[in-house]
Formats: structure tokens, C-alpha cells, sequence
């Protein structure tokens, strides 16, 4: 199998470069806390997020977890989809990933449900994992009573992607490997050891220390995907950035998915850093409109599969 980057990235994608160039060149450089201080900081100018309707998922030790479920107005529910949060596993959800969930169910005529885990410093591994993993397993247990539907798909975005991943390996390994039809992991962090390449880039963040700083070995799986046992998983897009510091672990990860028997579409888009597709540029839509033309795919398969 030969792999070029250029095969990756669409040609059409070329005409967003110049605006996506300037965009960042006056954005400029930004990067996450890197203090509990800074933290703080930051989720003080956070504006809360509004508009969803709030239901509580119960794990096995009464751990309540709050959903953000978001509904499409003018259609009937044709799938649901587990939104994870990203922002680095301390930062949680904002009202922009409201919006953006919102007009994603509409779109789609699907549910969206997002899950607001516990954070980190006050809540660290295994916490985030353990929500997650509870929240799909309401979403098993409820979808077709809730939302009429038993067509399941998840995703997430950098930590979201992270989590998204642990919780695909958690179901699996319970006995739910195929309740979700697709996966879609944008720019995940799935090295938190610093043993890979990206890993090592980002070793120094302030949110590993948060997150992970008490594990002994990050190299497991439920801390780090990257190192996990990647077998019998749903098919799998994989959104990234050209620019993006965590671009090759999302390169292996793409790798060792494929190698491991899934159904792998990985998808470059060019001058695009880390969290790009949260961000007001013509390659931002390109990509979101690429997730949203996958998942119907994904959401259709499972209708005609069944």
C-alpha cells in the first residue's frame, strides 16, 4: 500500500487555502491554560451553554451524568449521534458546541446528544472515561424508546476524539462492539504517554497534568487509544489538519485502525491547525460538511443493513 499525504487532501479544497492563510495569520498562534490559574480564567469567560433540553444518565454507582439532547424541529428522528466535548479534559462544553449541535440535528434530522463528563483537575482519569461510557450506554438502552431509532452513531473533537475512542474500546469489550454504525474523530490527542511523535509535542501541556498526572503508565489504552487493540471497531472518519501539532498520531491512528481490519476514511485539509473546524473558515465548512454527508451515509447503511 502506498500513502501520500496529496491523496488525502481533496483538490477542491485548494480554493479555501488563501482565506484559511489569512484567517490564522491575523488570529495568530493560540494555545490552551497552562496553569490551574489560567484555567480558571478560562472557564470564567466561557459563555454557558443554553438552548438544549437536559436529561441525567445514571452509571452503576449512581454517578448522574447530565445529556444535552438537541432534537430536529421539522423532521422525524432519523438517527442519534453521541457528541463528546472536547477542551483538553478540563475546559468542557461551550455554547458555540451547542449551536453547532443544533444545527447539526436539523441538518441531518438526527438527535444529537452531548455528554458534559466530569472535568479535570477537580475530576481526573478514569472519570471522563467512565461518563462517556455511561452516556452511550443510555443511548443503547434508550434510543429506540426515546428517539425511535436504533441507528447509533459518536464522535468528538480533539479530547472529545480521545474520549470518543475509549469509550468505543470500553463497549467493545463489554459486548456492544456494533451498536454504533460510524465513529468521527476530529484532531484527537490519542497519545497521552508522550511516546509517540505527537505525543511528545504536547508533553508539556498543562492538561496531562490535570488529566493523567497521577497514572503511572499513560500507555494504556483508556488513557491513550493509540496503544490500544483496535479490532472489531465501527467504520471510522478521521478529520485533520495539515497544520495540525497532533497530525501524525492521527496519521497512525488512521494506520493502525486500517491494519487492524476497520473501515478507515481519513480526511487532510490543508493550513488547517489544531481545531480548525470550530473555527469561521471555508475549510472549516468543507469539513463539517464532509462529516455531515458521511454520517447520513453512515445512518443510511445502518437503515438498509437492518
Amino acid at each position: 500500500m502506498q500513502v501520500g499525504l496529496n491523496r488525502l487532501v481533496h483538490p477542491e479544497l485548494a480554493r479555501h487555502v488563501p482565506e484559511c492563510r489569512a484567517f490564522y495569520a491575523e488570529r495568530g498562534e493560540r494555545r490552551g491554560p497552562a496553569s490551574l490559574e489560567e484555567l480558571r480564567e478560562a472557564r470564567a469567560e466561557q459563555v454557558a451553554p443554553g438552548g438544549a433540553t437536559v436529561e441525567l444518565a445514571v452509571d452503576a454507582s449512581g454517578q448522574e451524568i447530565p445529556l444535552r439532547i438537541f432534537m430536529p424541529t421539522s423532521t422525524k428522528v432519523q438517527g442519534v449521534y453521541l457528541d463528546i466535548p472536547g477542551g483538553g479534559f478540563t475546559l468542557g462544553p461551550t455554547a458555540g458546541g451547542d449551536a453547532r449541535n443544533a444545527a447539526l440535528a436539523e441538518s441531518l434530522g438526527i438527535a444529537v446528544v452531548s455528554v458534559d463528563y466530569r472535568l479535570a483537575p477537580e475530576n481526573p482519569w478514569p472519570a471522563a472515561p467512565a461518563d462517556c461510557e455511561a452516556a452511550a450506554l443510555w443511548i443503547i438502552d434508550h434510543a429506540e424508546v426515546r428517539f425511535g431509532t436504533t441507528r447509533l452513531a459518536i464522535g468528538g473533537s480533539s479530547a472529545g476524539a480521545t474520549l470518543a475512542m475509549t469509550t468505543l474500546l470500553r463497549l467493545r469489550d463489554k459486548g456492544h462492539a456494533h451498536s454504533f454504525a460510524g465513529a468521527v474523530l476530529q484532531f484527537g490527542t490519542y497519545d497521552l504517554s508522550g511516546q509517540t511523535a505527537a505525543g511528545r509535542r504536547i508533553a508539556d501541556e498543562y492538561f496531562l497534568t490535570a488529566y493523567v498526572g497521577h497514572v503511572a503508565d499513560r500507555t494504556v489504552p483508556d488513557v491513550s487509544p493509540i496503544f490500544g487493540d483496535l479490532r472489531d471497531l465501527p467504520p471510522t472518519l478521521l478529520i485533520v489538519g495539515a497544520l495540525d501539532i497532533l497530525l501524525e498520531d492521527n496519521l497512525v491512528m488512521a494506520a493502525r485502525l486500517s491494519a487492524a481490519g476497520g473501515d478507515v476514511d481519513l480526511r487532510v485539509y490543508p493550513e488547517a491547525p489544531h481545531g480548525f473546524s470550530g473555527h469561521p473558515t471555508g475549510m472549516a465548512r468543507a469539513a463539517l460538511n464532509d462529516r455531515d454527508s458521511w454520517l447520513a451515509e453512515c445512518f443510511t447503511a445502518r437503515a438498509t443493513s437492518r
